[in-house]
């Protein structure tokens, strides 16, 4: 009886286990598009984006139930929802890829289009602070900007941030005046500090290899001068975490499990998780130093942590870490790589290639030599539709040897190899 009595106790204790699950009663993304965004007011209310299928979702049971309240069949276009943010239960907004913002005032039941002058191209992070103060950044293509609004949603201003980045992906604020915003300029990945709102801006860390961001940013509620930055790198570099005990002043560096890491989200200073848009979850419990692949989920863009027992994650899915039985299958669902055709390689004096699109869309193509180094920007492009495009470079100056094509889309970034003869 003894030994029963300790077996129930080892079962029961196994049960409550904190694990990442996949939320019940929300479609997967199985095509390999994500679910981009996650944000939650308290334990129980909340909001998921889907990016390519254009939807939000909202739980009023922690993510136990959904229901959808928008999605692209009843907007004028197809677009890609980046984010979604709320001030209270009723005010909140959503940021597309495709120069198009939202807000609601009724907990997401109606969506309205707000007019900025200028019109930024994308909204890539979306950060609520305070009673009435809303901030915003774009794109991870250019240009750099941040919008704010100090009267909830109502009126807007326009920052230009050229003069500090090329390309912003985060926004992460402690008060109306204090923050950061994160994405990369020429040197690499960087994040900014303000201490007046956004009037002016300062480096607090820059990296040294040309195409690398900082993609996510946070803020340790629990103690708000440790910090944590998932630094999205070209391949074939390894992802990073930076890691700062003091406010941004200085930071640690560790390498990332994979490359295209691009989520993070940590429950202490030692304890947490990082993934992107090629893996599911890998938890470090040494502050960075060592990881550990849980063979959990895929396709990660956000880590929401609620408390040190409680946090949501969007991906594949959505994930709840939680020592409820959800009974899901939390199997790995992966993204699919951007389809890219190249006729003839090894290649001369043209490059040429095709893209076959899905849908709208926004891709940087960028040229790196084998060790990832930064070599030239080849083009920005806005896509509409579902299509097929083909492009065509001259690299004759090039120097024989092998090269790597990075392709940066609303989905993630995807390379391939070439050989220049």
């Amino acid at each position: 009886m003894k030994f029963i009595h300790i077996l129930l106790i080892l079962l029961s204790a196994t049960s409550f286990a904190q694990t990442w699950q996949n939320a019940p009663n929300i479609v997967a993304n199985t095509d390999g598009s994500r679910f981009d965004d996650v944000f939650f007011l308290n334990d129980d209310l909340g909001w998921a984006a889907n990016g390519t299928h254009g939807a939000i979702y909202k739980t009023l049971d922690g993510g136990l139930t959904w229901v959808e309240q928008l999605s692209n069949s009843e907007l004028p276009g197809n677009y890609y929802f980046r984010n979604v943010e709320f001030l209270n239960e009723n005010i909140g907004f959503l940021g597309t890829l495709n120069g198009k913002f939202y807000k609601t005032i009724d907990g997401g039941d109606n969506w309205s289009e707000v007019s900025i002058t200028p019109n930024p191209p994308a909204i890539c992070g979306i950060d609520a602070v305070g009673t009435s103060t809303v901030y915003g950044c774009g794109a991870y293509f250019e240009p750099a900007h941040i919008i704010k609004s100090t009267d909830s949603g109502e009126t807007w201003s326009y920052m230009d941030m050229s003069a500090y980045a090329n390309a912003l992906v985060e926004v992460r604020f402690l008060d109306e005046l204090n923050g950061f915003a994160a994405g990369r300029n020429n040197t690499g990945a960087v994040v900014l500090k303000t201490t007046d709102g956004g009037v002016t801006w300062t480096t607090i860390y820059n990296a040294s290899i040309a195409g690398e961001y900082i993609w996510k940013l946070q803020i340790l509620s629990t103690n708000t001068d440790v910090m944590f930055g998932a630094l999205f790198a070209s391949s074939p570099n390894p992802g990073k975490l930076i890691k700062s005990l003091d406010g941004g002043a200085t930071w640690s560096v560790y390498d990332a499990p994979e490359t295209g890491i691009e989520a993070v989200g940590f429950i202490s200073e030692t304890k947490g998780w990082m993934g992107g848009h090629t893996t599911g979850f890998f938890e470090t419990t040494d502050g960075g130093a060592t990881w550990n692949d849980l063979g959990i989920g895929g396709n990660l863009n956000r880590i929401f942590i609620i408390n040190s027992t409680l946090a949501y994650a969007a991906g594949a899915t959505v994930y709840k870490y939680t020592s409820e039985a959800l009974n899901t299958n939390t199997s790995r669902i992966y993204k699919k790589d951007l389809d890219i055709i190249i006729p003839l390689n090894p290649v001369r004096k043209k490059l040429e290639f095709t893209i076959n699109y899905i849908g709208d869309d926004n891709i940087l193509i960028e040229l790196y030599d084998i060790s990832g180094k930064f070599i030239k920007h080849l083009t920005r492009d806005i896509i509409r539709d579902r299509k097929s495009k083909s492009y065509t470079f001259n690299i004759e100056e090039l120097a024989a040897g092998t090269y790597i094509l990075d392709f940066h889309n609303n989905s993630g970034r995807t390379s391939k190899k070439i050989v220049k003869l």
